[in-house]
């Protein structure tokens, strides 16, 4: 799926087109990225992608969405809202999120999928572009708090793809579910680290 729209299927949430994505979709074939797989037919999914170790890593991955037309709301900082790259992130429909809000980053996520007929959420689950020990277990929780089954998404600079693997639901045993994620990421290879 080289960044073609008639992929998506009825459910996924998609954007109008615009020559914008007709631009975008020049773009990501210009540099050789591709999507590997087929996007499940949900309505309401959680996205995670790793690893994420550069800036490129957001250059590409939107390029790709906007590409494919995948309404896809990514979450960032509320500080970003604040810089140059403000108005870019609004039209993008990215997802601010607040930090240092009374509710916190789950729960602000909760409301948003129970007020939605239709969202994907993407997540990164290192939650930085640093080497982690330990994955942020927000989008574990995210899943079980709204029943929305996980999509993880390979990032593998070598092969210049993003890789679709198996849809994963979450049990009552977080760490189990964790250690089974964090192991379909062994083998891919991000732009300055693995996963």
């Amino acid at each position: 799926m080289n960044g073609e729209p008639s992929s998506l299927t009825p459910n996924v949430p998609r954007l109008p087109d615009s020559r914008f994505r007709r631009l975008c979709r020049w773009a990501i074939k210009r540099t050789g990225w591709r999507l590997v797989g087929e996007l499940p037919n949900e309505k309401k999914l959680i996205l995670i992608g790793a690893p994420h170790s550069s800036y490129w890593d957001g250059v590409y991955g939107l390029l790709m969405l906007q590409a494919i037309r995948l309404d896809l709301g990514v979450m960032i900082k509320r500080e970003v809202l604040d810089g140059p790259l403000g108005p870019i992130v609004r039209w993008l429909r990215l997802i601010p999120i607040d930090r240092k809000a009374a509710t916190n980053i789950v729960d602000q996520m909760v409301q948003r999928f129970d007020a939605s007929d239709k969202l994907w959420l993407g997540i990164t689950p290192e939650g930085t572009r640093k080497a982690v020990k330990q994955w942020k277990s927000g989008f574990l929780r995210i899943a079980r708090a709204t029943n929305v089954a996980i999509q993880p998404v390979f990032i593998d600079y070598p092969t210049k793809t993003f890789t679709l693997g198996p849809l994963v639901h979450a049990t009552d045993d977080p760490e189990a579910d964790m250690a089974r994620i964090r192991a379909m990421f062994a083998g891919y290879h991000g732009k300055h680290r693995d996963a």
